[in-house]
Order: structure tokens, then sequence, then C-alpha cells
């Protein structure tokens, strides 16, 4: 076949100005970003501004803010009125806490109550003391006459104890125990620790040496060994529960 052939002479009719490389290069990259375009538009997945989410971080931090200032809000004591109990819907049969055995339910709260008030701080969560305090298992203060006890949990102690050693000054940390706590912590270190009086303190007993500790000269002032060996080694008055004894394990009242 000749050279000469129409064929061979034929070219593509473009404008000699237009730069063909450039031109493929434009028409991709359009294509590219068209086709992007359209891909988040059909997953709903456009990018959301900067502004917005400073914003949310925004009314973030002030709300937290807000919160943190309102406490009251949540606050259990605040919003139920004192000695509330809940009401039981009409037909319903009011059975209530399910009763336990004194012993239990005395020494269940009372264990809360020391660690409450700070007894565990010194005298330790075994109750086994150390430099600070002294041990209250196997102590004859604990175990022996109430009143001895709960004088010394109300008004504190100083001086040697019932080992002759001087720890320094206990404060009065349980001045502000009601009754039915003192009661409770009084009957845990009794029965805890190794400790097994088998006894139950009992609310009335616990008032008595509410009593007794506001008739003394300075209540709430740590007592010495000799003020307490004189004046309270007895057992308080009142009639003690028996272990076995069906309580409320809230109010710690027996119950039928």
């Amino acid at each position: 076949m000749s050279s000469n052939s129409p064929q061979s002479n034929q070219k593509p009719d473009l404008d000699e100005t237009i730069n063909v490389t450039q031109a493929h290069g434009r028409v991709a990259s359009e294509s590219a970003a068209t086709a992007r375009e359209h891909r988040i538009a059909d997953n709903g997945h456009e990018p959301i501004s900067l502004w917005v989410i400073v914003a949310c971080g925004v009314v973030l931090l002030i709300g937290g803010g807000v919160l943190g200032n309102v406490t009251s809000w949540f606050d259990y004591q605040a919003l139920v009125k004192p000695n509330y109990v809940r009401g039981v819907p009409e037909g319903a049969e009011n059975t209530g806490p399910v009763a336990k055995e004194a012993l239990a339910a005395y020494s269940t709260k009372g264990q809360k109550v020391y660690t409450a008030v700070g007894c565990s701080g010194c005298h330790g969560p075994d109750g086994r003391g150390g430099a600070a305090a002294p041990s209250l298992a196997g102590s004859a203060w604990v175990t022996g006459n109430t009143q001895k006890l709960s004088m010394i949990i109300l008004n504190g102690l100083k001086g040697p104890t019932s080992t002759g050693k001087d720890y320094g000054v206990m404060g009065a940390i349980g001045a502000n125990l009601k009754p039915d706590e003192l009661a409770a912590v009084m009957t845990y270190v009794r029965n805890g620790f190794g400790n097994s009086t088998s006894d139950v303190v009992s609310i009335e007993m616990a008032q008595a040496a509410k009593d007794a500790s506001a008739k003394r000269d300075a209540p709430g002032s740590s007592l010495t060994s000799d003020e307490l060996m004189a004046k309270h080694n007895q057992m308080l008055p009142g009639v003690a529960l028996e272990p076995t004894t069906k309580v409320d394990p809230v109010k710690l009242t027996p119950v039928p």
C-alpha cells in the first residue's frame, strides 16, 4: 500500500490552541469531584461545620457548670421530706422491709456507722488498732460494762486506756449520733473483731447513755480513765434485746 494513502494523512479536527493533555486532566478532575459530591449526598454524610462542633462544646461546658452548682436539684435530703415513708398502693399488702434478727440487723447498721463517723480511720476496718489507737478486739472496755463504752464513743478519751498505754486524745466522734446509731455501733464492736458478747444494746439503752453524757460537767469533753471508772463503770439502764428478736432492719425496732 502506498504511503500517500488518504488514511495515513488524517489528523484530529482540533483547534491548534487546545492543549490536549491539560484538557483531559481537567475533565478527569471534574469528573472525580462530581462523583465524590454525588456519593456524599447519597449517603447523607455531609461534613459538619467546625462552628457547629465549637458551639456544641460551649453548650456542654456551660451546662456542666450549671449542673455542678445546683447539686441540690439531686439531693435526696432536700427533695424528700423528713420521716417520709413511701405509701402502699391501694389493694396492695403492706409488707414493709423484711424483718431480721436483732443481732444481725444492729451489726449491719453498726458497721456502716463505724465507717461513717471515722472509727475505722484509727482503729482500722478490722478493729485491730495501730500506732494511733488501741485495738478493739478483746478490749475490756469494749466488751465490759456498756455505759463505759458509750461514754467513750460520745465524749472521747484522753490518757491511759484499759491496757495502760496512752494514745493521746480521742475526740467525741460519736457526739452527734442518734440513739439507734449509737446502739447499732456499740452492738457491732461488742460482737465484731472476734468479740462475742452475744447481746444487743437497745435503743432505750442508747438513749440512757446520751442522757448520762448530757449530765456531765462538760459534755463532749474527753474523759480520763479515772472519771470513766469512777462514774461510768456500770451497765446502761434499759432492757437489752435478745439477739434473735425480729426487728425492722431500718428502724431497728421490734416487729410483731
